[in-house]
């Protein structure tokens, strides 16, 4: 499970804030096709939230619980019936480096050698 600090949860609360769940954990469970979508979803969006229909706290805490454990990924933050976890995805982040460098230097000016004639 990664471990954040109270910064890097505070930003990801913030960047969570205007997500709609992506999953959704109803009456059967957390199986494990319900974890198969949500270990998906992280490798996509690395930042997720998780809608768990069911009136049971104990419930839900142990499903974030679990999530986090097996997946390897970090509890953000559990309110009321929404989980919302993180999990870093180094390719993601070199894909998207690799994406921006390339846009830099498509819009960088380019120097053009000018002869000097006189």
């Amino acid at each position: 499970m990664q471990q954040l600090n109270s910064a890097q949860r505070r930003e990801l609360r913030a960047q969570a804030h205007g997500l709609n769940p992506v999953v959704s954990i109803a009456e059967n469970g957390l199986t494990d096709s319900v974890l198969k979508e949500i270990d998906n979803c992280l490798k996509a969006h690395e930042l997720i939230k998780i809608r768990v229909y069911g009136d049971s706290r104990e419930d839900r805490i142990a499903y974030y619980e679990q999530i986090c454990a097996q997946l390897g990924a970090a509890p953000v933050q559990h309110i009321g019936k929404l989980l919302v976890v993180y999990r870093h995805n180094a390719e993601k982040a070199a894909a998207e480096a690799k994406k921006a460098q390339a846009a830099r230097a498509a819009t960088a000016p380019r120097r053009t050698k000018r002869s000097h004639q006189g």
